[in-house]
């Protein structure tokens, strides 16, 4: 599998998001959309982004019973989306359901990955919150085990724990991993977070950048950063 860049185009509106991609016309790069711009725009926006030539990470985290999650998954499937994704704590019922909704009758469907635990999650705060005691690489690791026995595709997961996950269940299997930093750019609300070349160096398939991208000076030359520091 080749390794790529998704712009996290975390933008209030359908203007600002088109306004942001003009330098990159003829780049056609993965972008990501979130709750932020879906919830503004709907779908009729990932539908023109789509015909625009740009592959799109959907990225909604859905998270609830497993006959909700179906049937939102099948609305999903029609936008025509490249990667979409669920939250591993619904549970294997919850990731069963969301591949059976999203699966077409030609048995195809867009990459289905499970988020394991948020970037901006430490340690700390998943002891003290949900009473998670576990070490994180541990729980990261059998969500990513019980992703890959639903029948998913791969993981989001930090940079961190990206090797990890290829350990225990399999090269194939997708690791996307956001919180990513330059090494000269503030860490913001993220915790656990790495470099675009550490995290290739890790073993991540995508990683995910919003902010070192969308709010650079050049955000075109930010991009190609990534894509070199990551890819070539």
């Amino acid at each position: 599998m080749g390794k790529d860049v998704i712009i996290a185009c975390d933008f209030p509106s359908g203007e600002n998001t088109l306004r942001f991609l003009e330098p990159f016309r003829g780049r056609d790069p993965f972008l990501k959309i979130g709750m932020e711009l879906y919830y503004a725009e709907g779908p009729a926006f990932v539908r023109e982004l789509k015909s625009r030539g740009f592959r799109i990470f959907l990225d909604l985290k859905l998270h609830d019973i497993p006959n909700t999650v179906g049937s939102a998954m099948k609305v999903l499937a029609g936008l025509g989306v490249d990667m979409v994704n669920v939250h591993a704590a619904g549970g294997s019922l919850m990731m069963k359901a969301a591949l059976e909704g999203l699966t077409g009758q030609e048995g195809k469907h867009p990459l289905l990955i499970a988020v394991t635990q948020l970037t901006s999650t430490s340690q700390e705060l998943m002891e003290r919150e949900p009473l998670i005691e576990k070490p994180m690489p541990q729980v990261v690791e059998r969500y990513a085990a019980n992703a890959a026995a639903s029948g998913l595709d791969g993981v989001v997961c930090s940079p961190l724990e990206a090797g990890l996950v290829h350990e225990k269940v399999g090269r194939s299997f997708v690791t996307v991993t956001p919180g990513i930093r330059f090494a000269d750019s503030e860490k913001g609300d993220q915790s656990r977070v790495t470099t675009p070349a550490k995290a290739k160096e890790l073993g991540s398939d995508y990683i995910v950048v919003g902010r070192p991208i969308t709010r650079a000076e050049d955000p075109l030359a930010a991009y190609e950063r990534c894509l070199r520091d990551f890819v070539d």
